[in-house]
């Protein structure tokens, strides 16, 4: 005799539905922190803490972050700092970066250091608004140590991929040198960023254009808020763009929108990008236009920095001004957004005599100011030459990925 088996019915819109919950990630807003620590009473004066001050609108402007918290117990026994310096306090324990506990185990034997959010203020002395974090293999401990004193993650409090990510710590961190006096209010960098540009020497189509849209003043008044990192293309960046990309014929508003691309609405400083975790970045132009678009894809290969806007693969040559809250860096070619230029990769012009190659950054890029030496020297990196192979790979890995995924929720789908 035979089995008869029911198979239920399968609609494309039970297919669409499934695929949708299996390829959307999960996401929250920095600004729901209160809200993940709510759950949990040993942490209640830590969140108090974070709600009555200006950190909670700081964390507002950041969509990747590991924040460490101290248990009521542990930070009973340490005392609440100051009113002065609370709120600094606070953004010590705010790690711009998100960590999983798979990130800290794969840490080296002397650690690495970690921006913070004290880091942004313009009130940390040299580099102590950073932390370094180290982890024992033997004992399975990972410890966040500063200037002046040291503490043990104690365990995970919650968890969200490439988004945020809340420790708990035996103790309270305190920033070296803390000034006990300092204001709240950041001091106002007024930056010139036109005139670093054309002091860069070798940025004058873009100083030009920046000024002729208008935007550079947008630019300049989000350099008191969380900063601003710039990225620039070299006047050989622009010339090599290849006739069939017709920028100079945009509309002027979708030509002020390309310049946002290249602008990150947080200051990152060269090392920060370096070491950065969650590699797809939103911009200016994300914020006009909605999350997921105009972002940029930035990472660390062959020992650079890598940005790709996923038709363009560009590389940062050199660092022309960086003072918190202002970072702006040279790309060796102009940035094109897909939502423009399609979503096919984009090659620049060849040198035809030889003569004239990829841009070399000049020997100096001299800040605005009376002090070249106040900020340091200027950083050089050359254009990684496996980059445009490394990111066709990493192309190829994603659709494979898509591919698997779409076949794996079809298989489930029969099966139910």
């Amino acid at each position: 005799m035979a089995i008869r088996s029911s198979i239920p019915r399968f609609t494309p819109i039970n297919f669409l539905f499934l695929l949708l919950l299996s390829t959307c990630p999960l996401s929250i807003l920095p600004s729901n922190i209160a809200q993940l620590l709510k759950p949990f009473p040993d942490l209640s004066d830590f969140t108090s803490l974070l709600s009555s001050t200006a950190v909670a609108s700081d964390l507002a402007e950041r969509s990747s972050l590991t924040l460490l918290v101290v248990p009521n117990s542990h930070l009973r026994s340490a005392g609440r700092p100051s009113s002065a310096t609370l709120a600094d306090v606070l953004r010590y324990h705010v790690l711009l970066e998100y960590l999983s506990w798979s990130d800290l185990r794969l840490l080296p034997y002397n650690g690495r250091r970690v921006t913070t959010l004290f880091q942004t203020t313009g009130r940390a002395t040299s580099n102590s608004g950073s932390v370094n974090i180290t982890f024992d293999a033997e004992s399975g401990d990972a410890t966040v140590h500063s200037e002046t004193s040291n503490a043990t993650i104690l365990s995970l409090i919650e968890n969200i991929p490439y988004n945020v990510s809340i420790f708990s710590l035996s103790s309270l961190l305190i920033p070296y040198n803390l000034d006990l006096m300092a204001s709240e209010t950041r001091p106002t960098l007024g930056l010139n960023i036109t005139k670093a540009l054309i002091d860069g020497h070798n940025f004058n189509v873009a100083a030009s254009m920046l000024t002729a849209s208008g935007v550079v003043s947008e630019f300049e008044a989000d350099e008191g808020g969380a900063g601003i990192t710039l990225f620039v293309p070299t006047d050989e960046g622009f010339a090599d763009l290849p006739s069939s990309v017709r920028f100079q014929s945009l509309p002027a508003e979708k030509k002020a929108m390309v310049l946002r691309f290249h602008v990150l609405h947080s200051y990152y400083p060269l090392g920060s990008l370096e070491s950065i975790v969650n590699p797809v970045q939103p911009t200016l132009a994300t914020e006009q236009n909605g999350a997921g678009s105009f972002t940029l894809n930035i990472s660390r290969v062959n020992g650079s920095v890598g940005i790709d806007t996923g038709i363009v693969q560009a590389s940062i040559t050199q660092t022309v001004f960086d003072q918190n809250p202002v970072a702006i860096f040279g790309v060796s070619k102009v940035l094109l957004p897909r939502e423009y230029f399609g979503r096919n990769p984009i090659e620049v012009k060849k040198p035809s005599d030889g003569s004239r190659g990829v841009a070399q950054p000049p020997d100096i890029a001299l800040p605005p100011g009376d002090s070249p030496a106040a900020n340091g020297p200027p950083s050089h990196l050359s254009s990684p030459p496996g980059l445009e192979m490394l990111s066709e790979a990493g192309n190829a890995i994603r659709v494979l990925r898509t591919v698997l995924g779409l076949w794996c929720v079809g298989l489930c789908c029969l099966l139910l």
